[in-house]
């Protein structure tokens, strides 16, 4: 089949580009059509022309799954079958991956098998959260709504997680600036100071004494701190990995005040988004339980979520264990009470997902209102020790030419 690139409008007028492959051109018209796309130019595309793909054999994330979702809803529902939307949407997909098990999921469901069996077969690839709700949706005859309720909660997911990762970036671009300084001055500012010192002939300040000593180190013997550096990171990997070792670290992200406000309410957030989906697609709520805690990522999270399922299936509340466990912030096991009590357990959750993920911007925010002064103290503090070595003897210098 040819490569065809293209150029299209969607529904809210926003211009399309890509490629597709095809027998020719008029099929690329009608897979383009079935999308509710109005076309503009259909290309043959050469070697010269043709899109380069470099697939790095990333993981396809939340974002991915959404427009998966969305474009899989926006296809059925504009009549296309279920194998020819999965079809084009392995074609279409940009992530690799996701795109392979998209084609594998289509070869299941032309030999027989059901959409979400076939999904299941990709359990690698596909979360048990979209499993589970296309299964429910074959269920209840509601497909399309499934997918919908996916693609929000999909949506959802990819917008928390990148306003967690947001409060992480300006601190770690702040701590590599700062090892760059430090590396840049040890490595070629105090090495011309240290002769311009040497041959002054004078008792040096113990501060000085020291960075000259560190700058020697770092020039003679830096693979030394590059392979401690690897054997820290490697260590750390290593540890966190055990069940043990992910318990301590997942814990002290909990309990301190600086990134525990974030971990609490961003897991609260996407406790309650999750667990009121499945609810509404009528999984039962021990199931809903354990697929919701498989999308939590601090395992302390999930321990007091997997406690509470076990309490359920004995015939307690939803809100007693969340609030015995004293790992959610207060209003979550009072609006499950609240739900509880007027038989709309799923409305409440939802309004507390909302609830929280405004939280988790304004605890991000906060955050970050804290970070910035301290790491820019941090980044002063070294900069200002280093300046400091090489200023001291110079002000001796100055000081014993005064007393002449």
């Amino acid at each position: 089949m040819a490569s065809f690139g293209y150029v299209a409008i969607d529904s809210t007028g926003k211009e399309i580009k890509g490629s597709l492959e095809a027998e020719n051109a008029a099929v690329v018209f009608d897979k383009l059509a079935a999308q509710n796309l109005t076309v503009i130019d259909v290309s043959e595309q050469s070697i010269l022309n043709k899109d380069i793909n470099i697939d790095i054999g990333g993981k396809p994330g939340h974002r991915d799954f959404s427009v998966f979702c969305r474009q899989f809803v926006s296809m059925t529902q504009a009549g296309v079958t279920i194998l020819d939307a999965l079809n084009m949407l392995s074609e279409q997909t940009e992530n690799k991956k996701l795109a392979k098990g998209i084609r594998a999921t289509q070869i299941s469901v032309e030999k027989g098998e059901t959409l979400s069996d076939s999904m299941e077969e990709q359990k690698k690839l596909f979360p048990p959260l979209l499993i589970h709700m296309v299964r429910a949706g074959e269920s209840s005859g509601s497909l399309d709504i499934a997918f919908e309720r996916m693609a929000i909660q999909f949506e959802k997911d990819a917008k928390l997680e990148a306003t967690v990762k947001k409060a992480m970036i300006y601190p770690i671009i702040v701590m590599l600036v700062a090892i760059g300084v430090v590396v840049v001055m040890l490595t070629f500012v105090i090495p011309n100071y240290a002769e311009m010192f040497a041959d002054m002939e004078m008792e040096l300040p113990g501060i000085t004494v020291m960075v000259m000593n560190m700058s020697d180190f770092v020039i003679n013997y830096w693979y030394i701190l590059i392979a401690a550096v690897i054997a820290i990171v490697v260590g750390f990997k290593v540890f966190y990995g055990t069940p043990g070792g992910r318990h301590i670290v997942d814990k002290i992200l909990l309990s301190n005040k600086l990134t525990g406000p974030l971990q609490q309410k961003s897991a609260a957030a996407r406790f309650a988004r999750t667990l009121s989906t499945m609810l509404a697609a009528g999984i039962s709520m021990p199931d809903a339980l354990e697929i919701t805690a498989g999308t939590l990522t601090n395992v302390i999270m999930k321990d007091a979520v997997m406690d509470a399922r076990e309490d359920i299936v004995q015939g307690t509340s939803l809100s007693m264990p969340i609030e015995r466990s004293r790992q959610f912030p207060p209003m979550v096991h009072h609006m499950i009470r609240i739900g509880e009590e007027s038989g709309d357990v799923e409305g409440l959750l939802t309004k507390l997902a909302d609830y929280f993920e405004e939280e988790v911007e304004m605890a991000t925010e906060s955050m970050m209102a804290v970070m910035e002064p301290l790491i820019i103290l941090v980044l002063a503090g070294i900069v200002g020790v280093l300046i400091g070595a090489v200023m001291a003897p110079m002000l001796a210098m100055y000081q014993g030419l005064d007393n002449l």
